[in-house]
């Protein structure tokens, strides 16, 4: 049986000193010896374990065949953002779990052969040709709010279908989590620019510093003509432990540092104008890819970082990949620690996280054992920042100010099996239906949405 061929990589002594991307991706060689390693399976179940349902045995016997090209348009005719997923998507956990090879644990690497795919594009995008000249107009306007992975991807979806679309944002740039969120390091903001371009190409007007909600209601929209409206404003409101402390200087949510660091550049202060208060130690609290990335960027900042999570490496929701690389890059790992208390000095500054240890118990509502405190095991930790990495909410401005639109007692928008709001007209998809969760999860959810938008028109 062969073997995966591996990913080229940056050395974890260079990396931990630039923002620039940490997989390097397969050369031409590479990719044609791993796609000769799929067995083309009839069944494929590989692609039940798609969210966006791409033929990945047909794009992958193109890349054996050497038809790069044709292999990116074969991606595209399911997905819109194939170089964005082909670096973030956990395909670990998805179509490479079902691979029928995975039963000897050497999966098909389908993310690094979608990502070569992608990849074309950057390079040889003229040849693509203008995709809006084969797109049909329809006079019925649909109109999408939020520009991340769900808006981007119903946007894109709608636009082929002949819709007239109009996406709107809220910041400056679109792109969502995408833009703010992913450091440079996982996601190229050019491979992100790239990936917009294409949706842009298909006729999709984009609207940027348009809050919805504030500079138009939904009511507004309506007025102007929109038959409906898809709802993809993600999940930006962060969350916090509740626990004293929090309110001093150099406490961050990573939403905050991340938009920071990832938007506006704080990194490159004072060549851009961002500052960011940060000393030289730092605690970063959670165990998913948004506290790794958070861990990631202050390592490259310079500081000693440490990342305190209640259970154990095996029940980490971030990808194993992220926590392998983080590893390389000398974070340190505090498990079965749970901060209880953020020390302050005289001035109003962090100078310590007060922890106490936990032991697992019996598994809890997610399926993971529950941590435990143990009884007088409290203990500080030398910081002087603390980043809050423990998950996001739906923002609930939008369902604040309009009236009717029915939300769960999480705050996430409420939706029937046809993502349809309570409000007639309006859809909703992405993590403001579910709570935080993957960037293709809230693709997958667009594209239903996205038919179910046409059916409704129709």
């Amino acid at each position: 049986m062969k073997m995966r061929e591996k990913v080229p990589r940056q050395d974890a002594r260079e990396r931990i000193k630039n923002f620039l991307e940490v997989a390097l991706g397969y050369s031409t060689e590479q990719a044609q010896k791993e796609a000769s390693r799929c067995l083309q399976c009839k069944e494929k179940p590989c692609v039940k374990g798609c969210p966006v349902e791409i033929d990945i045995p047909a794009f992958i016997k193109l890349l054996k065949e050497g038809k790069r090209k044709e292999a990116l348009e074969k991606i595209k005719e399911k997905n819109n953002l194939p170089a964005v997923c082909g670096r973030v998507c956990p395909q670990e956990d998805q179509c490479e779990a079902v691979c029928v090879l995975n039963k000897k644990k050497i999966p098909i690497n389908i993310g690094a052969l979608e990502r070569y795919a992608a990849d074309y594009e950057l390079v040889r995008s003229s040849e693509l040709g203008a995709r809006s000249k084969n797109i049909k107009s329809n006079s019925a306007k649909v109109a999408v709010v939020g520009s991340g992975p769900a808006g981007l991807t119903c946007a894109a979806d709608l636009a082929k279908m002949g819709y007239q679309v109009t996406l709107f944002e809220s910041l400056h740039i679109a792109g969502g989590v995408l833009v703010y969120g992913i450091p440079e390091f996982r996601l190229p903001k050019e491979i992100v620019s790239n990936e917009i371009t294409y949706i842009h190409s298909l006729g999709v007007n984009i609207e940027t510093n348009t809050l919805i909600g504030r500079t138009f209601t939904l009511e507004e929209l309506f007025l102007q003509g929109f038959k409906a409206i898809f709802l993809a404003v993600g999940a930006g409101l962060p969350q916090f432990l509740g626990i004293p402390g929090e309110n001093l200087s150099r406490v961050y949510s990573a939403n905050e540092f991340l938009a920071r660091v990832n938007l506006m550049k704080a990194n490159k202060f004072p060549e851009y104008a961002t500052p960011l208060s940060i000393g030289e130690t730092i605690a970063v609290i959670g165990g998913g890819n948004v506290a790794l990335d958070c861990a990631r960027v202050s390592s490259r900042l310079g500081k000693v970082v440490t990342l305190v999570y209640r259970r154990t490496e095996v029940e980490m929701p971030a990808r194993a990949e992220e926590v392998r690389n983080a590893k390389e890059e000398e974070i340190i790992f505090q498990f079965l620690t749970q901060p209880v208390k953020i020390l302050g000095d005289e001035k109003g500054f962090v100078k310590g996280l007060e922890c106490i240890k936990m032991v697992l118990g019996e598994p809890d509502e997610s399926g993971r054992r529950r941590p435990v405190p143990v009884e007088d095991s409290n203990f500080v930790l030398d910081v002087d920042t603390v980043i809050v990495a423990i998950g996001q909410s739906p923002n609930p401005l939008l369902s604040k100010v309009t009236a009717g639109l029915k939300t769960n007692k999480d705050s996430t928008v409420a939706v029937d099996e046809n993502f349809m709001t309570s409000i007639k007209g309006v859809f909703a998809g992405g993590d403001i239906i579910t709570g935080a969760d993957t960037v293709i999860s809230a693709m997958g959810a667009a594209k239903r949405a996205a038919r179910a938008i046409d059916a409704y028109i129709r």
